[in-house]
């Protein structure tokens, strides 16, 4: 078991010392409480499900992307805008967490697939990848296993990256697989082309550095802290172009810093593993190398989705080790008018 997951010996008997869901539940109270200030849009279908809208015909805005994002992470990490130019770009986003692990893998990561046919849903089909707490409730991926997690509550959110509200049949899987009433779930839809989704997704940059660190074999409960940063770009309307830069935000000007316990030898191989400095497809944009793959996620080398720069601590000895490099000037080329210029 990952003892940074704290979860109990027997978790269908009674819920995790650190419930993911329950901590997330004041933040999404106070998101559906500002939903005019954040612009957003809050559905209730017929049984009492509630469906925010954070993009889709809603505006939304930046401090709506901040909000979710940190409900995203359960209640366990910290998101802030800094709106201190630095490297050549004007606002950067600020994540922190003193429970990276299950604030990150436990929650924030994309990783419950979420899909229904054109029949099922009586017209268009339907996919998303699920992010945020209730995942944890379902526990539907491998990787709650490995955590040694699972969470208990009265309540749950999820989070869908897509441009349309979820199907009725999608929402009747969530709630079965979370073992919730509908009036207990909160659904929030996050379109990547549009100022909260670009604000969620990039906040992830920390989730990204401790999943590349979990598939590089590094332990898991070893790591205690982290801290990172990534520059905002705009959202662009075009679905493609805005997938593209939120990964561009962390591939090239994400910066992790993770403080570990254990030996010298594996922080300092950690700092060298995780930049994504070292994927042949390194250098290219987001948008081309998924356009040169077909679309398809799983074609693309899996080494490329890493921060661009990595610092690790070994609380044990003091040291710090230091890998990658940001690069902005490709950054500026890819977003900035007039930077060819």
């Amino acid at each position: 078991m990952n003892e940074a997951a704290q979860a109990p010996s027997s978790p269908a008997e009674r819920p995790p010392a650190l419930s993911v869901n329950r901590l997330a539940a004041a933040r999404v109270a106070q998101l559906l409480a500002r939903a005019d200030e954040l612009r957003l849009a809050l559905h209730r279908d017929e049984r009492g499900t509630c469906i925010v809208d954070a993009g889709i015909e809603a505006q939304g805005s930046i401090a709506a992307g901040l909000a979710i994002a940190e409900i995203c992470m359960g209640g366990l990490g910290r998101v802030h805008l800094a709106a201190t130019p630095r490297e050549g770009w004007p606002t950067w986003l600020e994540v922190s967490s003193s429970q990276p692990v299950l604030a990150c893998l436990g929650s924030q990561y994309a990783g419950w697939s979420l899909s229904a046919t054109k029949e099922q849903t009586g017209g268009r089909k339907f996919f998303s990848l699920g992010s945020g707490p209730a995942r944890a409730l379902a526990a539907r991926e491998e990787l709650f296993a490995e955590l040694g997690y699972r969470d208990r509550a009265d309540s749950g959110c999820l989070v869908l990256e897509v441009d349309r509200l979820p199907p009725r049949v999608i929402v009747d899987k969530v709630l079965a697989d979370c073992g919730l009433p509908p009036g207990a779930l909160t659904l929030i839809v996050t379109p990547t082309a549009s100022l909260a989704g670009t604000t969620q997704v990039v906040a992830r940059v920390l989730e990204v550095a401790l999943h590349k660190a979990h598939v590089s074999g590094f332990p898991l409960g070893r790591i205690v802290e982290g801290n990172a940063s990534a520059p905002l770009p705009a959202p662009s309307p075009d679905g493609l172009q805005a997938m593209g830069r939120t990964n561009d935000a962390i591939l090239y000007g994400g910066r992790v810093h993770l403080c570990v316990r254990g030996d010298d030898e594996a922080a300092r191989r950690l700092a060298q593993q995780l930049p994504s400095i070292h994927s042949p497809d390194h250098g290219r944009s987001f948008a081309e190398i998924f356009r040169d793959a077909g679309h398809d996620f799983y074609k693309i080398d899996p080494s490329l989705f890493a921060p661009a720069e990595a610092w690790v601590t070994n609380l044990d000895s003091g040291n710090t080790w230091h890998g990658g490099r940001l690069e902005m000037p490709l950054l500026q080329q890819l977003w900035r008018q007039g930077a060819h210029e």
